[in-house]
């Protein structure tokens, strides 16, 4: 424990030896008025009652050998092992030293009472002595627990954030394929199931270094469950969201989003999770480099396609939209904008225009030009599929700039 200071006086053998016969009487008074104030410690279910009262024994004895000899280096692997015993416990540390104090103190009132009722006034003088004494040895009773609690505590986050980690993985990889194996993950990890999921995935800001910090923990503040993992170079994570709660989510992922980070499309069960992380990650590669912005991936199903098979993708916008590919930008990229946003907008030239801010008279002449030089009618159902489909391999297969 390092300098020790002045040890303080020893109390007279006689008075040490009278304390020690009362230590049983004295360790079940503690343990009463222990369980009367401390709601903790009134069940059984997180610190046994023998449990108590071997360390409230344990306790007194510890100071009532070093008040008969201060100058003796005291063993405290007793109160670190209680320390380490609570923590696993998951009592509140202030409370465990809140017992460690109650018991002092009836240990100081009995002592106290017994010698003015013996009226000897230099047995009295020796005790007030020896009070500094007392309030040392429970000073280290005290912080050799809680440097024990803490480190035990410190032990059990890593594992638990060690274990919380290997079980994301597990959903990431697919490799609990079975909806009893995913649905056992997803209650371990505390995911509530019967809500939309959804799989975040954030470029790091630096080789392991998250780039939404404290995401867990302000997702949690509006009530939203969620999991993550941290890769050298993702920060990746599941997380549960009733049909309210999507607006709130993605604004706090907006917030504390420092780097590209892509968003699945919602989801129910959790053995689609690796499915779900393509997804995001194709999301967050359509995000321009260098830029901290948020992108959701279409919840579209032909865009999911796509974005499985990129290669045929590429065939496929080739196919269909190759004489429009072949324009020079100034004129391809609005044509190809156009027809996006007239998709999105279900086929309303007027609300594309608004977007796009232009006539309506000019979507219709572009998606005129369009037909022109692809031989597709947007009026053909067939030809429309093929347009869009092929506009959604065009989007994620474009090249992706840094933003200046």
């Amino acid at each position: 424990m390092g300098d020790r200071g002045a040890v303080g006086a020893a109390l007279p053998a006689e008075l040490v030896a009278w304390a020690g016969r009362q230590l049983p009487g004295l360790t079940d008074a503690v343990c009463a008025r222990v369980r009367e104030r401390i709601d903790l410690y009134r069940r059984d279910d997180v610190v046994p009652a023998a449990d108590l009262h071997r360390s409230v024994d344990v306790n007194l004895r510890f100071v009532v050998r070093g008040l008969a000899d201060p100058d003796h280096t005291p063993d405290l692997a007793a109160p670190s092992e209680t320390g380490r015993r609570r923590a696993h416990q998951r009592a509140p540390l202030p409370e465990v030293l809140r017992c460690y104090r109650i018991a002092c103190a009836m240990l100081w009132d009995l002592m106290l009472g017994h010698v003015r009722a013996e009226g000897d006034a230099r047995t009295l003088d020796a005790l007030v002595d020896a009070s500094s004494t007392l309030w040392r040895l429970s000073d280290e009773h005290a912080l050799a627990l809680t440097e024990a609690y803490r480190a035990a505590t410190a032990e059990l986050l890593t594992a638990q954030q060690r274990r919380r980690s290997a079980l994301v993985e597990a959903l990431f990889t697919g490799q609990l394929v079975l909806d009893s194996g995913a649905w056992e993950v997803g209650k371990l990890l505390g995911l509530p199931l019967d809500t939309d999921l959804v799989v975040v995935a954030a470029e790091n800001s630096g080789l392991a270094e998250e780039s939404l910090i404290g995401v867990e923990r302000r997702l949690a503040e509006i009530g939203v469950v969620s999991a993550w993992q941290l890769t050298p170079t993702l920060q990746t994570g599941v997380v549960a969201l009733r049909v309210e709660q999507h607006a709130a989510a993605l604004k706090t992922l907006r917030d504390a989003a420092t780097a590209r980070t892509g968003v699945s499309p919602a989801y129910r069960s959790l053995s689609d999770t690796p499915r779900a992380l393509h997804l995001a990650r194709s999301a967050l590669a359509g995000v321009p480099v260098g830029t901290a912005e948020v992108r959701s991936f279409s919840g579209s199903p032909l865009a999911a396609l796509i974005a499985y098979d990129p290669d045929e993708g590429r065939r496929l916008a080739r196919e269909v939209l190759g004489p429009v590919l072949e324009l020079p930008a100034e004129d391809r990229d609005p044509l190809l904008r156009t027809l996006e946003v007239f998709v999105e907008q279900s086929g309303s030239a007027d609300e594309a225009a608004r977007l796009l801010h232009c006539h309506p008279n000019t979507v219709r002449y572009r998606l005129g030009r369009i037909r022109e030089l692809t031989g597709r009618s947007l009026g053909d159902p067939r030809a429309l599929a093929e347009l869009v489909t092929a506009v959604d391999a065009v989007r994620l297969s474009r090249p992706v700039r840094r933003s200046p």
